[in-house]
């Protein structure tokens, strides 16, 4: 595969970055057949891997660093995540010194490795200030723990706040954003893939077949399973408007990739790593089957009569459901950030 730079790191990574959160009790729980799923991608050219302490409770990263024991470590970019809620303690949870100190050296043990190439802040968090957050980051790339920060999830503002607070105190910055990215989820093209590229941040973005909408496998005639529905329901139940114009999408864009001679996947994926602004598109294949599938989308180059014609079925910067956004600003699902009286205050 022909590698990338990873922002202005200088890092050299594959267009596509292998994504574990499937390995483990949340997909395959067969450890061996993860390990196989890893190693092939390994031997197919793929040297960037991503993972996150939450995934499968930590189960993920224990996989993924014994695929890489016996010598692949070297060889290897690899990034995983922290903030999501380990354990039952309060503490145990979220974007402060404490926690990011704690957790940090629990990956390094899980993944079996002295460093973790870059270290990712899985979603923002308002009860934290940010410069605690890089403070407790900056002193773990100065311990040598870590190489590289980056952030998951940030909406515009907070990347460029983080930016500004890693310049003013003398932090170390972030150098990548993971945000949610395909051709049913392009919210972000209109502020955070701007932002990334004018900081010179390297972008990775998760889920770019949409939780499964562009795998091929859900048409009007086959919608998604009422198991999905059920767990996720904003994001699968077919009840709801926004989940009806995604399928209506899928509907015209697998129609698309048939005239392009594409599978809905390989379209997918060669969309997301033609923008600009992106490194590397996370693939999160469960078997051999599903890795094979998405393989072949490193070679896809798609041509601005393709790129337009997409853009005709979802308009840029848009999200046929506003619920794939990933994350939901607590100054809007929150009432206590809008209710005067919830905060104890005369109305």
């Amino acid at each position: 595969m022909e590698l990338r730079s990873l922002g202005r790191t200088g890092v050299k990574v594959s267009p596509l970055c292998l994504g574990a959160m499937m390995f483990g009790a949340w997909g395959e729980t067969d450890h061996d057949k993860s390990i196989r799923v890893i190693h092939a991608a390994l031997d197919a050219g793929i040297n960037f891997i991503d993972t996150a302490d939450v995934y499968s409770r930590s189960e993920s990263e224990e996989i993924v660093g014994k695929a890489l024991a016996g010598g692949r470590r070297d060889g290897v970019v690899l990034a995983t995540k922290v903030h999501g809620r380990m354990g039952d303690d309060p503490n145990q949870f979220g974007n402060t010194r404490r926690w990011i100190a704690q957790e940090v050296d629990n990956s390094l043990r899980r993944l079996g490795t002295d460093w973790i190439d870059l270290y990712q802040i899985h979603r923002p968090e308002l009860d934290t200030d940010i410069d605690e957050t890089l403070g407790a980051l900056t002193d773990l790339v100065r311990a040598g723990k870590v190489r590289y920060l980056g952030s998951s999830t940030f909406p515009a503002h907070a990347i460029v706040e983080a930016q500004w607070v890693a310049d003013r105190r003398g932090r170390e910055r972030f150098v990548c954003e993971q945000p949610p990215y395909s051709m049913l989820t392009r919210g972000i093209e209109g502020d955070v893939l701007p932002v990334c590229e004018s900081y010179g941040m390297g972008v990775i973005p998760w889920s770019p077949l949409a939780g499964g909408w562009l795998s091929g496998r859900w048409r009007k005639d086959n919608p998604p399973e009422s198991r999905r529905a059920a767990l996720v329901p904003s994001r699968y139940d077919m009840s709801l408007p926004g989940n009806q114009r995604k399928l209506e999408a899928v509907e015209a864009l697998a129609q698309l990739a048939d005239e392009a001679e594409l599978t809905l996947i390989e379209l997918a994926l060669g969309f997301v790593i033609e923008h600009p602004a992106v490194t590397a598109a996370i693939v999160g294949p469960r078997t051999l089957e599903h890795l094979e599938s998405q393989l072949p989308a490193a070679d896809v180059t798609l041509s601005q009569d393709m790129l337009d014609r997409i853009d005709e079925i979802v308009p840029p910067g848009t999200n046929p459901n506003p619920a794939d956004a990933g994350w939901t600003n607590p100054w809007i699902s929150d009432p206590w950030h809008r209710r005067r009286s919830l905060r104890g205050r005369s109305v």
